[in-house]
């Protein structure tokens, strides 16, 4: 069903056992839950799915190693259990990430982490090595019998400089461990919306249709491409709108304080001798101050992320020149020989942390655990509404899960499916290893006479939807690369067009895509890519340029990049 398509449904069929208003990870999780249940639900997005917070992110999955300071076990416990499943279930985008911990000092954070444990301790502190040590043997110990990733090691002084010769030399020790990464966390979401369209008929998600007023007991939505306004009547509503949620509820005529939002900012840098002196590693290294940022290789760049301020305004955060310059200061601490340039900053980006409304002294000592916070239906508003309050990326599936639950019990519907046991995406029936991965190349390539460069890439980015990129492309599509970016066919671009629930330029380049966040992005290629798009979804001259216009503007406020 298009997009046309599912506005003429809700036309003629407003009434729907829920609606999700939000379609970040959490969302989109909630979707995949309840379209695995066969439950009839619309997810609404305002802007594009995956485009506020849940784009925002360090793309680690990891189990929070530094929660366990702050006393949260149990967020570790299931974000390691999480962090383990993705690894599982979804490894065409999630990938097992060596990562290390320099260290500068033995016992230093060894008296202050049981202090902010009983939040008797206010001013972060550098960690040494023995807090280090016993938080890795929890955090191994959390990974359980069934072990999904290598158990951490402890390297000595001369191991450590073997392995980043040009690291401080006052390092101490380097702690190894194994998390994962997610590159383009934003395909993830992609493919779970289709995932449950596909499994159930009645879930239904569309993108930039916003929640713009109430009417009663419905709940008024208005269409950005044609400006028409739809009216829904849910039994249940779902907001999942992160840092927006207050906004969100007092819309529909809820005064709510839940959220306390922390904006995270990261760069992208493109430094040759960077990229290779951190070899395959996610470094996750602190400041004098116990502030920690994390660099890892991004596609062939190095992101380099996170800080952790108080922010009220979602809508208009981005990455500082201060924070910018704390970065680079931060690479340079752990690289000194290494010098990057301001040019070489290729792209930035920001969002909000939708964290819980509690108090708390510095940022770092608030929750990152989840919760639902409900407003039950009464005589007036038929409907309940279940805010979905703090979460991870790592932990959406646990988050949706629980809130699914409440829902099917509001809905007094049983539980048919486990979320948990269902592949992600292009993870179904993804092939274990590379003997595998060559046989399956190999298949597809006699059907469809398609360049195995060219299937292998498409692998490498889609998974085993790389089959139905071939499927279309062999029926439809334009085999030809793309001039100025011979590393994308326009047969593939015209399949997540068509396929993808793509509206404009950005949704590609920035959310189905690498390509904008990897600094490929260049003037020359917009045009290009404006006139395949323009073909696709029917636009004229006019219409062309303003897209064009649209995403130069969007380039250069949020990302700082000018074409």
């Amino acid at each position: 069903m298009n997009r046309m398509e599912t506005l003429q449904y809700f036309r003629e069929n407003p009434k729907v056992s829920v609606l999700i208003i939000g379609g970040g990870v959490n969302g989109i999780g909630v979707f995949r839950d309840l379209g695995l249940q066969g439950v009839d639900v619309l997810l609404a997005e305002r802007n594009d799915f995956s485009s506020g917070t849940s784009a925002a992110s360090s793309r680690m999955v990891h189990g929070g190693l530094r929660y366990l300071e702050v006393g949260d076990f149990e967020l570790v416990r299931e974000s390691v259990q999480e962090r383990n499943w993705l690894l599982e279930y979804a490894p065409h985008a999630v990938r097992l990430q060596p990562s290390a911990i320099p260290i500068y000092s033995r016992f230093s954070g060894l008296l202050n982490a049981p202090l902010k444990f009983l939040n008797l301790l206010h001013k972060p502190s550098e960690r040494g090595a023995i807090i280090a040590k016993i938080g890795l043997a929890l955090y191994d110990l959390y990974t359980g019998k069934k072990r999904t990733v290598p158990k951490h090691k402890m390297l000595n002084r001369s191991e450590s400089l073997k392995l980043f010769p040009n690291i401080n030399p006052d390092i101490i020790n380097i702690a190894t461990y194994y998390d994962a990464q997610m590159s383009l966390a934003e395909r993830i979401c992609v493919e779970m919306i289709i995932d449950a369209e596909e499994i159930n008929p009645k879930a239904l998600a569309l993108n930039y249709l916003p929640i713009v007023d109430r009417q009663g007991n419905g709940i008024i939505l208005q269409d950005e491409v044609t400006k028409e306004k739809l009216v829904i009547y849910p039994k249940v509503v779902i907001n999942a709108a992160g840092p927006w949620i207050d906004h969100v509820n007092a819309t529909l005529g809820e005064t709510t304080n839940y959220v306390k939002g922390t904006k995270g900012s990261h760069i992208i840098i493109d430094n040759p001798d960077l990229f290779k002196t951190i070899k395959k590693y996610l470094l996750f290294f602190e400041n004098k101050d116990g502030r920690f940022v994390m660099m890892c290789r991004l596609g062939e760049r190095v992101l380099v992320g996170s800080t952790d301020i108080y922010s009220s305004d979602p809508d208009q955060v981005t990455c500082t020149s201060e924070e910018k310059d704390y970065f680079l200061n931060m690479v340079r601490l752990v690289f000194p020989k290494i010098q990057i340039a301001s040019e070489e900053i290729v792209f930035r980006f920001s969002g909000v942390r939708p964290l819980p409304n509690i108090q708390a002294r510095q940022t770092g000592q608030i929750t990152r655990n989840h919760r639902i916070e409900t407003i039950d239906a009464s005589p007036e508003k038929l409907y309940s509404i279940l805010s979905l309050v703090g979460g991870k990326w790592t932990t959406f599936r646990a988050f949706a899960e629980e809130a699914t639950n409440q829902i099917l019990a509001l809905l007094e519907i049983q539980r048919k499916s486990e979320s948990r046991t269902y592949p992600i995406g292009g993870s179904k029936n993804y092939p274990k290893n590379s003997e595998k991965t060559n046989l399956w190349i190999e298949e597809l390539y006699q059907k469809t006479s398609i360049k195995k460069v060219v299937l292998n890439k498409w692998f490498e980015r889609y998974g085993t939807r790389a089959a139905v990129v071939a499927s279309f492309t062999s029926e439809y599509g334009n085999r030809q690369w793309l001039q100025t970016l011979p590393d994308y066919t326009i047969s593939e671009i015209l399949f997540i067009i068509k396929n993808e629930k793509v509206l404009h330029l950005d949704d590609f380049l920035l959310r189905r895509s690498l390509i904008a966040m990897e600094g490929k992005i260049s003037l020359p290629l917009v045009q290009e890519l404006s006139h395949v798009f323009a073909k696709a979804l029917g636009w004229d001259e006019k219409q062309r340029m303003a897209e064009t216009e649209r995403l130069s503007k969007i380039l250069a406020t949020k990302h700082q990049v000018i074409l």
